[in-house]
C-alpha cells in the first residue's frame, strides 16, 4: 500500500462507504484499509439472517448493517445456498454450474426465504455517500436501475461481474458496464480475473485452479474524467482519496488534484507528486 492520502493533505473530509452483499464470507472488503483509518463511515447490507448475525457481532466502528435485499422493489424469494457466498435472489443454474468443480455443491439451494426488496434510492441511510462496493450475486443490475439517484452521487462503485452466468436471467458484465457508462461512469479497471476448469479435467488435483475459462472479477467504476472540471473540488478530493488510498490509481488521482488545483488555486497535485517520489525512493 502506498501512504493514505490525509498524511499529505490535514484537510481531507470524511467519506460514506456502501457494501451491498456485506456478508464477511470473503475476507477483508476493498475498502478495509480506509475505514481502518476511521475516516469513513460505512453502512452495509446484508439480507441473509445467519451473515447478518455475523456482521453485528464484528462490532466495527462508525458501521451501520441493515437486513435489507436491495433490488427492484417488491417481494422476492431469496435462495439460500449450501455455500453462502452463492446465495441470491437468483436461481442458480445447475446446466453451468455443474460444467465446473464444486460450483454444482456450492450452489445447491438449501432454504428457500421470501422477502421483499427495496430500491436503493428509497432508503434514507444509502443516500450522500461517495463509494459503493456491490455483490449481490448477479442483483447488481437490479441495484444500479433502483439506485439511480444514489448513483448520481457516488465517486467510485467497485461491482463484481460475471463473463458467464450462474444463475439464470442473470445480467453480465456487457450490462452492467452498458448501465454505469449511461450514468456518468468510466469503467477504471478489472482486479484479478478468475477462470476454472472445465470437468472433468483438473490440475495439480486442485479443484479451484483455473485455465481458459474466465468466469468473474470486480470491476472498478470512476467518474467520468472528462467531467472533471464540472466537479465540486470536495468530491474531486474523494475521488483523489479513494483511487489512492484503495487502488493505488496515482494517476488518475493526480488528475483528480490538478482539477481541484485550477478551481482553487491551490498545489495539491505537486505536493502528492512529491510524497510519491519520496515514498518510491525511500
Amino acid at each position: 500500500m502506498l501512504f493514505p492520502l490525509s498524511t499529505v493533505f490535514d484537510d481531507l473530509a470524511d467519506l460514506k462507504l456502501l457494501d451491498i452483499g456485506a456478508s464477511p464470507i470473503d475476507g477483508d472488503p476493498p475498502y478495509k484499509v480506509l475505514h481502518d483509518t476511521g475516516c469513513a463511515e460505512l453502512v452495509g447490507f446484508e439480507p441473509d439472517p445467519d451473515q447478518y448475525r455475523a456482521l453485528l457481532e464484528s462490532d466495527l466502528p462508525r458501521s451501520k448493517f441493515l437486513p435489507v435485499a436491495l433490488g427492484a422493489g417488491g417481494e422476492a424469494e431469496l435462495k439460500i445456498c449450501q455455500s453462502p457466498g452463492m446465495t441470491s435472489l437468483l436461481e442458480p443454474d445447475p446446466q453451468v454450474l455443474n460444467r465446473f468443480h464444486g460450483f454444482g455443491e456450492w450452489g445447491r439451494v438449501v432454504r428457500r426465504e421470501p422477502m421483499m426488496t427495496h430500491r436503493l434510492d428509497d432508503v434514507s441511510e444509502a443516500q450522500a455517500s461517495d463509494y459503493m462496493k456491490i455483490d449481490v450475486q448477479g442483483g447488481e443490475l437490479a441495484v444500479f436501475e433502483g439506485g439511480i439517484r444514489t448513483l448520481q452521487g457516488l465517486s467510485v462503485v467497485h461491482t463484481e461481474v460475471q463473463f458467464v452466468p450462474f444463475y439464470r436471467d442473470q445480467p453480465l458484465f456487457a450490462e452492467l458496464d452498458q448501465f454505469l457508462r449511461g450514468n456518468g461512469f468510466f469503467f477504471h479497471r478489472f482486479l484479478p480475473i478468475h477462470s476454472r476448469v472445465f470437468k472433468p479435467m483438473m490440475i495439480n488435483s486442485d479443484p479451484y485452479a483455473g485455465l481458459s475459462q474466465e468466469l468473474w472479477t470486480d470491476a472498478v467504476y470512476v467518474r467520468r474524467f472528462t467531467d472533471f472540471g464540472e466537479l465540486p473540488v470536495p468530491q474531486l478530493l474523494k475521488i483523489a482519496t479513494l483511487l489512492n488510498d484503495l487502488y493505488e490509481s496515482i494517476d488518475l488521482a493526480s488528475l483528480a488534484l490538478q482539477y481541484a488545483d485550477e478551481r482553487e488555486g491551490t498545489q495539491r497535485q505537486a505536493a502528492y507528486l512529491q510524497a510519491l517520489e519520496a515514498s518510491l525512493t525511500a
